[in-house]
């Protein structure tokens, strides 16, 4: 499918065909192609809690405004942004670092170079660490959704939930931000699709001061 197509035809769908499953081998193409995002010095502080168990999205739908698509998607993605990654020991920021030297973007020498100018940039305030990991997690975020239709997949992304309520209930960790839920699956064909919403043309977006 042409970029521009995937653009045009990404909705947020609210009917999901509960039984039209959405297969293992898809959901980690569409994951692995999400994960090709730029992120801040590749740190990539994103993570996804995947939910099948009809149980289990009974209980998240419970905690977002019990809205029909988290249990009768195939699949619901609870995304998740780590304020800690950015941290020097961070498992992934080691990794990081190591796989640049490998590379030979870095050299071992710049290693508190590199993990100050992460403590500089990121990691500071709250504030710099809750926009660190929402920024580059929502790139991933609508990776991720282009990506899905890409392989034919709908999706619908969900803020409409009771934060703590699903971090309580799924056990997340305190140094993870869940910025969205994302459904994932097949539109409902007996269902009816609106039309798409509005947007802001070129001249309402571009300003000065």
């Amino acid at each position: 499918m042409d970029f521009k197509d995937v653009v045009n035809e990404r909705r947020a769908v609210n009917f999901f065909d509960s039984n039209k499953p959405v297969s293992d081998q898809l959901l980690r193409e569409m994951v692995e192609m999400a994960a090709k995002v730029p992120s801040s010095f590749n740190l990539q502080p994103w993570s996804v809690m995947i939910l099948r168990d009809p149980e289990e999205k009974m209980r998240l739908r419970k905690l977002a405004w019990d809205q029909p698509k988290v249990s009768e998607a195939p699949v619901v993605l609870i995304v998740l942004a780590d304020r800690d990654g950015w941290k020097k020991g961070h498992p992934f920021v080691e990794k990081n670092f190591k796989e640049m030297v490998k590379a030979g973007s870095m050299s071992e020498v710049q290693y508190d170079w590199f993990t100050g100018a992460c403590q500089g940039l990121y990691g500071e305030s709250p504030d710099k660490q809750q926009a660190f990991a929402c920024k580059n997690t929502g790139f991933f975020a609508m990776a991720l959704m282009f990506a899905a239709k890409s392989l034919g997949l709908d999706t619908h992304p969900m803020d409409g939930f009771d934060h703590e309520g699903v971090r309580d209930a799924f056990k997340i960790p305190k140094n993870y931000w869940v910025p969205l839920l994302l459904a994932v699956g097949y539109f409902d064909r007996t269902k009816t699709l609106h039309p798409p919403k509005w947007r802001k043309t070129f001249e309402e977006i571009v300003v000065s001061f």
